[in-house]
């Protein structure tokens, strides 16, 4: 066991926990103030959720011994996480006995635990406005269990690391995913879209204007999230070594290029920069480094996260052309982003970084480029299915969408029996509103009618 390993694992892994409260500030600002506590409690319930979830089984089927030709683990190698427990003592310095390279196997359990949490809570971006929470929550069980848990297997599973045999992208396919373009935005996009489609548009869409209520929020969280994805990509490197340190780089100017690309695609197109799209440019460039971090050069990261930026900024308007309400742009951001981040090693992939491999621009073909596109397409429709079939379930049993008039008054006020802003204290007249329990998210349903658009 290497201790400094050990220390930036952990560092690394509470980085990454982090960005799901700041994907709720995030999420939280871009919608409407009457359903801004509903959408940062889809992150948070996530985060309860799937923790326990983990450690019961779901690490088991990531990350257990092979049952089904690269498709899953053993649900039950690991339950409880009983076997990756123990010491060699006080004498030793508490070394673990159970490890995955250098660092202790919990560890290891620690840092997947906060993907497999901010991959779920990703999807709730584009059903905002008209979710119930209690069938989300069974939602996002489900889904963790039938679509993240396997794929988590396929892509972060390497032979002899955990399990004697892992997943079939990362071993037999050969795809570069270093940090989750796949396994994590994919995914989620590819979920979102399906959810949007099942879940129907919000009243008004199209129509009556659905901005962000609070855009310091969206700042905040996008700081938030850029922050804690070092830990995201850098502490992919399970190790404090140089390879840390070429993903830290290409991280931090891969974001940097995609918030210009997006800036200037704003300006261009729409003749002023917004702070909405320098915060949504900043997610877009780490959504498309994240695969490609250990495998493009610095130079080939400012092209990664420049078209990144650009081709987001234009995604994000597809909604209003095909007609589907992807109410925070998962899909123009995360699903497309994510695409593009894992093709991009096809092409961009430099054998002179650690992952060791040239792409189509350095020479080497269309070898690494075909597989990184089977790995792509292959989790994308994995996703979309089983989410629209799990999706149509839950809808369909328990009744996932609420109902017009709540969604009218206020998620807030109806489904959580809260609203974030106290609106009776600033005239003085609180008693105005007792027994009132919808007035303050109608009356701000009236004023602040405004995502993107």
């Amino acid at each position: 066991m290497d201790t400094g390993d050990t220390a930036w694992v952990l560092a690394s892994a509470a980085l990454v926990l982090l960005m799901t409260p700041g994907l709720a500030l995030f999420y939280g600002g871009m919608v409407r103030a009457k359903s801004v506590l509903n959408m940062m409690m889809m992150s948070f319930g996530a985060l309860a959720l799937i923790s326990v979830l983990w450690v019961l089984y779901g690490y088991s089927m990531a990350f257990g011994d092979d049952v089904g030709g690269g498709l899953l683990g053993s649900p039950l190698e690991f339950f409880g996480l009983q076997k990756l427990l123990g010491t060699e003592g006080v004498d030793s310095g508490f070394a673990a006995t159970s490890l995955v390279f250098t660092i202790p196997s919990m560890a290891f359990v620690a840092f997947q635990a906060v993907f497999a949490i901010i991959t779920v809570a990703l999807i709730s971006g584009a059903i905002a406005d008209r979710a119930r929470f209690g069938p989300w929550m069974v939602f996002a069980g489900i889904w963790a269990t039938l679509v993240y848990f396997p794929v988590a297997h396929w892509v972060f599973a390497f032979d002899g690391a955990e399990s004697a045999v892992g997943g079939w992208i990362a071993n037999r396919l050969q795809a570069i995913d270093f940090a989750g373009g796949t396994a994590v935005h994919i995914n989620a996009g590819a979920a979102g879209l399906a959810l949007a489609l099942v879940l129907g548009k919000r009243r008004g869409f199209g129509r009556d204007p659905m901005r962000p209520h609070n855009l310091p929020l969206v700042m905040i969280g996008a700081g938030l999230l850029w922050f804690g994805w070092f830990g995201f990509n850098a502490g992919s490197a399970l190790s404090a070594n140089g390879q840390a340190a070429e993903v830290w780089v290409t991280t931090m100017v891969a974001t940097g290029a995609a918030a210009l690309g997006w800036l200037l695609t704003e300006r261009i197109r729409d003749g002023h920069a917004t702070s909405l799209g320098a915060a949504s440019g900043v997610v877009a460039g780490l959504v498309a480094i994240t695969p490609s971090c250990s495998s493009v050069t610095p130079l080939g990261a400012i092209a990664v996260g420049l078209v990144a930026g650009v081709l987001c900024a234009l995604a994000v308007g597809l909604k209003y052309k095909l007609g589907y309400d992807d109410s925070l742009d998962v899909v123009g951001v995360h699903l497309v982003g994510g695409l593009w981040g894992t093709i991009a090693v096809g092409f961009f992939a430099s054998a002179a970084t650690t992952a060791g491999v040239d792409g189509l621009f350095y020479g080497g073909g269309v070898d690494q480029l075909w597989r990184q596109v089977v790995g792509a397409l292959a989790v994308l429709v994995y996703s979309f299915v089983l989410t629209y079939v799990i999706g149509t379930v839950v809808q369909r049993t328990m009744g996932f969408r609420v109902s017009e008039q709540d969604e009218v008054a206020g998620i807030d006020s109806v489904v959580h029996a809260e609203t974030a802003y106290d609106f009776a204290s600033l005239g003085g007249g609180g008693a105005t509103l007792v027994g009132q329990t919808h007035a303050p998210a109608q009356a701000l349903a009236r004023n602040t009618e405004g995502s993107r658009s």
